[in-house]
């Protein structure tokens, strides 16, 4: 083998390597592209499941946000709907209140209204000896239906009336001057107070006890016709 063969096949060689080389190299560039897509896939995924988690998070604390205020918004307006209910019955017993002023106002009328609560407190109490006490400008209202009550009791239960002492050192308060002052100070619309001779049982049958028993019993009524009956779940 002369020294130009020689040449040739090294460098035939070299060529066989150099192709192996290229080739080999070429596949761990497409072997290092893969993997790299591949965990630029993974990573990609990695990140949107985060993105995702997050944005479900914060979804989520919206959506609590949102349920807070609605109930939050819900409660204020059953108070707001309940506060305009109490002042619409408020208003009502104000204006009841404000006619029983004016029932005192009449002396007629009043003097045999008058009678007739001391009748029923008498029959009340059932004492052989009654303390009545009323307000000082009914104090002579009441003296003159003194006969008028022992009739209307005797008629009313059969039996003779109480003996009766009308005190005269001692008062109920004084009327209002009108229904929003009744709130503000301490007041009697009129009526009368009886008790026992001892003042160890007392009935009040004043005008003002009187309405707010009749408040008291007919507060579910009002409300029926004022808002419609309350629906139940």
């Amino acid at each position: 083998m002369n020294e130009s063969e020689v040449e040739r096949q090294i460098e035939q060689m070299c060529q066989f390597v150099k192709q192996e080389a290229e080739e080999k190299a070429n596949e761990i560039k497409i072997s290092a592209e893969e993997d790299f897509n591949i965990e630029k896939l993974q990573l990609l995924e990695s990140e949107k499941a985060k993105i995702r988690k997050e944005y479900e998070r914060r979804e989520g604390q919206i959506e609590v946000k949102k349920k807070i205020e609605y109930s939050k918004q819900l409660n204020e307006s059953r108070i707001k709907v309940l506060q305009a209910r109490e002042t619409s019955v408020h208003n009502i017993v104000k204006e009841a209140h404000g006619k029983l002023i004016e029932i005192s106002k009449s002396k007629k009328q009043y003097q045999s209204l008058l009678a007739d609560l001391t009748v029923q407190a008498l029959d009340k109490l059932k004492e052989p000896k009654v303390v009545l006490k009323v307000r000082k400008e009914d104090l002579s209202v009441l003296k003159e239906a003194l006969d008028s009550i022992k009739s209307k009791y005797k008629k009313v239960t059969g039996n003779e009336a109480p003996e009766m002492e009308v005190d005269e050192k001692s008062f109920l308060p004084t009327a209002p001057k009108n229904a929003d002052a009744a709130d503000e100070t301490e007041s009697c619309t009129g009526g009368v107070v009886a008790s026992s001779a001892n003042g160890a049982i007392v009935c009040s049958n004043t005008l003002d006890e009187r309405l707010r028993i009749a408040y008291a019993q007919t507060l579910p009524d009002i409300r029926t016709s004022l808002f419609g009956a309350v629906q139940r779940a």
